[in-house]
């Protein structure tokens, strides 16, 4: 397989398997999923084993005319997030729906669309192609949040679509007045255009801000969390999983891309203290809200609020030229692994103790040890990565945060940075706690449930809990990446 194949097979396999899933019977999907998985893991790994960073240019045409696609590290380090991801939860899917059901029949093509979006929002290289991937996942998740067909799931899905819109809208409106004012889609050049012309024109301030909306919106930046509980709560558990754990990451990694282009250019300092003070609130306000919840999975759901606004609080010294920025761009990525792992393994764990207390509220969680102790295991490991102790992978990207805050002589964000993790740790073992106690009442008699639930939860959460013994590799690693520029080195 030449190289030139590699990128854009990596967003078109699964928009074909996705395709093909849907129009084939049950027997022949589920073999053409196993195929289609393997050779995900085949393209992923490709891409991890080129010597340099690949570049794709579709049709031959090279930028702005062309559609780019590149893999730097950050987007690798994504892609194989998302593989991990996605492997856990396809086969979670397998042993939750029943067989022959119609919700796997919809849920089957819906979530491997989602994984060709999210691999094109990845790699996209221009500014129009980035929209058209945000579309994709967007529409793809809002289908799989009204899974069900329920009302509750239904109005969720509706809030999501609006959101979804509205951001995209104003993402569009920006890739315009970028276009005008520099003449060029190419993501990678829009800070050298605007560098050349020896001034920052209004328009790429007003874009600038127009995306910070957009994927505040879609990354549910608190206040304008309104639409992300709802369907995070309700979908049903896969879905769930993969909304936290990915969705949330391919606007964040978008964000991130914007501001590692526009900070060289333009005077940032002032936004990112903005931006990291609506971290903070984000991540006070879901810890609060996380506290006062009755179900397990709305309470899952408000803690992503919460863990959303840490990766904001970087962004006050993320900035070009100053102490401890490499490391705060490190401490960021590596909060983007570790929370896709925990949240998605919390999601799946919580699935399991759902299905066999056959409710969803925190009262059913009692007794929880005993009857499926794996699960539990996955949920502890899962909130230790999340409340971010040793040797987790959460605690790796804290423990940066924090350096880099030191470097760049931000020291107050320290205070908030051990505050919240006093808040999470607060929720996390409200849930653990409940499962210790002896059930209140009689659970009725269920058929066990299938292991694989458990062990696929489990493997998620042992790559948190004890991902931060490879987070030094991972550093020096993403460091090396001459793509990233000045932001690359210590």
């Amino acid at each position: 397989m030449t190289e030139g194949l590699l990128l854009p097979l990596l967003v078109l396999w699964p928009l074909l398997v996705g395709l093909s899933v849907y129009a084939l019977p049950e027997r022949a999907s589920a073999a053409l999923q196993v195929l289609g998985t393997v050779v995900m893991v085949g393209l992923v790994a490709g891409v991890l084993a080129s010597p340099e960073p690949l570049r794709a240019a579709l049709g031959g045409w090279a930028a702005p005319l062309g559609i780019g696609l590149h893999a730097d590290r950050l987007a690798q380090a994504m892609l194989v997030l998302t593989l991990l991801v996605y492997v856990a939860v396809l086969l979670y899917a397998q042993a939750y729906f029943a067989h022959g059901s119609e919700l796997a029949r919809r849920f089957w093509p819906l979530a491997w669309m989602l994984w060709a979006g999210l691999n094109a929002g990845y790699l996209s290289a221009d500014l129009f192609n980035l929209f058209v991937a945000l579309e994709l996942v967007g529409l793809a998740a809002v289908g799989l949040t009204a899974l069900t067909g329920q009302s509750t799931a239904l109005a969720a899905a509706l809030r999501y679509l609006l959101a979804a819109l509205l951001a995209s809208n104003l993402y569009l409106l920006a890739v315009v007045l970028l276009y005008t004012s520099t003449g060029s889609l190419a993501l990678d050049s829009v800070g050298a255009h605007l560098a050349a012309s020896g001034s920052s024109t209004w328009a790429a301030k007003l874009a600038l801000a127009l995306v910070l909306v957009a994927m505040a919106i879609k990354t549910a930046l608190a206040p304008l969390h309104f639409w992300l509980p709802a369907a995070h709560g309700n979908a049903v558990t896969p879905v769930s999983a993969l909304l936290s754990a990915l969705v949330l990451k391919v606007t964040l990694l978008i964000l991130l891309r914007f501001w590692l282009e526009f900070a060289p250019v333009l005077d940032l300092a002032l936004l990112g203290l903005l931006l990291a003070l609506l971290g903070l609130v984000a991540s006070v306000w879901g810890s609060v809200l996380a506290l006062t919840q009755r179900k397990i999975k709305m309470l899952i759901a408000y803690s992503s609020v919460a863990q959303v606004g840490y990766l904001f609080l970087p962004l006050a010294w993320l900035l070009p030229g100053g102490l401890g920025a490499a490391l705060a761009l490190e401490a960021t990525v590596l909060h983007l692994l570790a929370h896709g792992l925990a949240k998605a393994a919390m999601f799946l764990a919580a699935g399991v103790l759902v299905l066999s207390a056959g409710r969803d509220d925190l009262a059913s969680l009692r007794g929880a040890v005993a009857r499926e102790p794996l699960a539990f295991a996955a949920l502890t490991l899962a909130g230790v990565s999340l409340i971010g102790l040793p040797p987790s992978l959460g605690f790796a990207a804290k423990w940066q945060m924090m350096q880099a805050a030191l470097l760049a002589d931000q020291w107050p964000w320290l205070l908030w940075l051990l505050g919240g993790t006093l808040l999470s740790a607060a929720y996390v073992f409200r849930v653990l706690r409940l499962a210790f106690l002896p059930a209140s009442e009689a659970f009725e008699a269920r058929a066990p449930l299938p292991q694989r639930l458990s062990l696929c939860a489990l493997a998620l959460a042992l790559l948190a809990a004890f991902g931060g013994f490879g987070a030094a590799a991972f550093s020096d690693w993403l460091a090396a990446d001459a793509l990233l520029g000045p932001w690359g080195g210590a």
